[in-house]
């Protein structure tokens, strides 16, 4: 996971590990999967990618 000290400042110290992101173009969202099961585990409703996370292609 990302480091987020020091807390209460909204920002993001890193990359979320052991998490990637892909693009479902039938739906048009973006979708997290778990790195080590490949489980999906969210969706983005408004089309924008997730921050922080990696793209898959």
């Amino acid at each position: 996971m990302a480091k987020n000290k020091p807390y209460g400042d909204n920002a993001r110290k890193g990359a979320v590990k052991d998490r990637t992101q892909v693009f479902n173009p039938k739906i048009d969202r973006f979708i997290k999967r778990d790195k080590t099961t490949g489980q999906f585990m969210d969706q983005k409703i408004d089309g924008k990618p997730f921050k922080g996370v990696t793209k898959e292609k």
